[in-house]
């Protein structure tokens, strides 16, 4: 990710944020527990919305610019945050790890979604529940084929973002047992909750 993206994310992303952005956020990691991995942290915008239900965060995020202005929110974090520098198709963690994976607003960047899919399986435990807010390819076909057209525009603006990834269409071809879908903004974000076997 370029510094100069890096440094105008989180004014960029302030008015959605308080727009709305955060109550969602504050809404989905209220159902996080136990020991959680999060995916692609970002900035650290989810950090202040772990309670007392988390007993500890391991947050993965290969961009140094990104990891390094997560810091702050660590320490002013009310759960402890671990840091790893690792992309989601290859997690440093043994099998049947986490109680609960969080992904917000990162399946769009990442390279290989599918093979990220199969390490959140295997790094989790029976059970475990799962929580995205992604942004996804919308289902009228107008407004579809407009996303394909400027997703090779915004890849390079937005530093790898797919505006038409079908996330929720992965994520239901995994082993990843569905259990909530919400819809906001029209469709263009969704709330996607589900657990794994137990």
């Amino acid at each position: 990710m370029s510094k100069l993206f890096t440094n105008v994310y989180d004014p960029i992303m302030k008015p959605l944020e308080t727009g709305g952005f955060g109550a969602i956020r504050e809404n989905l990691l209220r159902e996080a527990t136990g020991r959680v991995l999060e995916i692609g942290a970002g900035t650290g915008v989810n950090f202040p919305y772990y309670d007392a239900a988390v007993e500890a965060v391991d947050a993965i995020e290969p961009d140094d610019d990104m990891r390094n202005q997560s810091h702050e929110r660590v320490r002013e974090a009310t759960v402890p945050i671990r840091l790893h520098a690792v992309r989601a198709e290859n997690l440093p963690f043994p099998d049947q790890s986490f109680d609960t994976v969080v992904a917000t607003l990162v399946f769009c960047t990442i390279p290989h979604p599918t093979l990220a899919l199969r390490e959140i399986e295997r790094v989790s435990k029976p059970g475990a529940r799962v929580l995205f807010f992604e942004h996804v390819r919308l289902d009228q076909p107008a407004l579809g084929k407009i996303q394909d057209a400027l997703t090779p525009l915004w890849k390079k603006a937005a530093d790898g973002c797919h505006l038409n990834r079908d996330t929720l269409g992965m994520i239901q071809q995994s082993k990843l047992d569905v259990t909530n879908v919400d819809s906001h903004y029209k469709g263009v974000f969704l709330t996607i909750h589900g657990n794994y076997p137990e």
